[in-house]
């Protein structure tokens, strides 16, 4: 969209009905549910999110209903339940009611938190860096190193984290920048997207085809084609004719998962050893998901996010074993109707699980997996359920009926590797060689999405900006954004 807004022909091929990713949303019985995009944050009037919705142009047709304030996130550990709330004296004033003698600990905290997310250039929608130094110190620390040294109560270091499967963080492994950058993020305010957030993806659509860009559903790449220098098209396969076709072009960016990116290039500008290090990067954990429709004006709608636990720690849930899985879950309620009511339709529940416990079953089709499939998902919705409960008492006697997706759900329809909540994973150990660029080996082929930089709509939205940099550069973009929130 930002191309075609700056004269390119722009031509978006899509493999589902769909467009939109982790954006779309589905149907059952009448209730509507959300795949992946939940709720955003750092949208109010002035925020970085409210200014690049602007610069979109969809901003009036993407209509947001606020989570609660005083706490849009509430974290269960250890028997007790703490809220997050917005803004920041709110969130020192709060966390400081519950642990008295960390306030100090608690300003310096959100002081660096600040600090780090105001550094970054593509955060703070700035042309430059302010600080490239403390950015590069907290890409290369773990969010528990740097929390510990930070805060003094165990507990309360706990507490701070009690999100991190928004980001699906691992102890001694994701940076702390990763943490600081969500923090800043939704602690700024924090809202559901009414009628769904497929209505994002809708609006987009709307502002691309309005600077002429094309939009094809069903019609699902295949293959990139290159000569002995650059890409010279795709061959796409047409799903609604059925039927190869090939599309002639300047340029390509793949929103493709880095690996399915490599699997359509077979060509020798791309070296083994790139290969091998793109295929070598670690993913971060996969999701569990049981989707709620609730009987009719029964379940109050909750207006903030709940994170129990099962242990006394937000850390290693995505370590389980049989027995003692799930450590951990969100609960969520979908902001379905157009304007939020009194009582919810439809929820969702979250927890981890690894791709190892469906791999027997890759390579089936949705829907076609067999009855033996269906038991374990069941099996494993009862099990969550009955952890769930226990937070939230008679929870199963309004459930209408409940819907079950598996990594293997999230494989077919996102084409992410292994089924990951969140694609790639940010990981210290590696270094900077575990990264993914935007730019590829094939000089005109880029990438783009939550794996170039993060997930979440922030997340995408400024890969896309780095991405587009290369054909505008960031300055322009950025001035642009200016000019259209003057």
């Amino acid at each position: 969209m930002i191309l075609a807004k700056n004269g390119y022909h722009v031509t978006l091929l899509e493999q589902s009905q769909q467009i939109g990713g982790c954006l779309q949303c589905f149907y059952r019985h009448g209730a509507k549910f959300e795949t992946g995009m939940h709720f955003i944050g750092s949208a109010a009037e002035g925020q970085t999110l409210s200014k690049l919705m602007r610069y979109l142009e969809i901003d009036r047709d993407v209509q947001l209903s606020q989570l609660d304030p005083s706490g849009y996130d509430v974290v269960a550990l250890a028997g007790k339940k703490y809220k997050f709330a917005n803004g920041r004296e709110n969130f020192i004033r709060q966390m400081t009611e519950y642990f008295p003698n960390q306030h100090e600990n608690l300003i310096r905290y959100y002081n660096l938190v600040e600090k780090i997310a105001q550094a970054s250039s593509l955060h703070a929608l700035k042309d430059a860096e302010s600080d490239s130094v403390i950015n590069t110190e907290y890409q290369l620390r773990s969010i528990n190193e740097v929390i510990d040294e930070l805060i003094s109560d165990p507990t309360l270091a706990k507490v701070l984290v009690g999100n991190l499967p928004l980001y699906a963080a691992e102890k001694d492994k994701t940076p702390f920048s990763t943490h600081a950058f969500i923090m800043d993020f939704y602690n700024q305010s924090a809202y559901r997207i009414k009628g769904g957030s497929d209505s994002v993806a809708q609006a987009l659509a709307n502002t691309l085809q309005r600077y002429g860009g094309e939009i094809l559903t069903l019609h699902q790449a295949r293959h990139i084609v290159c000569d002995d220098k650059q890409a010279t098209g795709i061959e796409v396969w047409n799903k609604k004719e059925k039927k190869t076709v090939f599309f002639p072009c300047d340029y390509v960016i793949s929103d493709a998962h880095p690996k399915r990116t490599l699997e359509m290039l077979d060509t020798k500008l791309i070296r083994p050893a790139y290969r091998n290090r793109i295929n070598s990067i670690p993913q971060t954990a996969g999701c569990f998901s049981v989707f709620l429709r609730f009987k009719e004006n029964e379940v109050p709608y909750l207006n903030y996010n709940y994170y129990g636990y099962q242990e006394n720690t937000p850390w290693n849930c995505e370590n389980y074993s049989e027995a003692s899985w799930p450590k951990g879950f969100l609960y969520m309620h979908f902001c379905a109707d157009s304007t939020p009511t009194t009582y919810a339709s439809s929820g969702v529940i979250l927890s981890y699980m690894k791709m190892e416990e469906v791999t027997r079953w890759k390579g089936s089709s949705v829907g076609k997996r067999g009855k033996e499939y269906e038991t374990f998902k069941r099996q494993k919705a009862e099990k969550l359920l009955d952890v769930v409960e226990t937070h939230f008492p008679g929870l199963r006697d309004h459930i209408a009926e409940y819907y079950t997706a598996t990594p293997l759900t999230y494989l077919d329809y996102t084409g992410t590797e292994d089924g990951a909540m969140y694609g790639i994973a940010k990981d210290i150990t590696k270094g900077a060689a575990y990264r993914v660029p935007q730019r590829t080996k094939v000089p005109n082929v880029f990438q783009t999405g939550q794996n170039i930089n993060s997930h979440g709509m922030l997340g995408v939205l400024v890969g896309t900006i780095v991405t587009c940099s290369e054909f505008l550069t960031a300055r322009t973009i950025y001035e642009q954004i200016k000019k259209c929130n003057e």
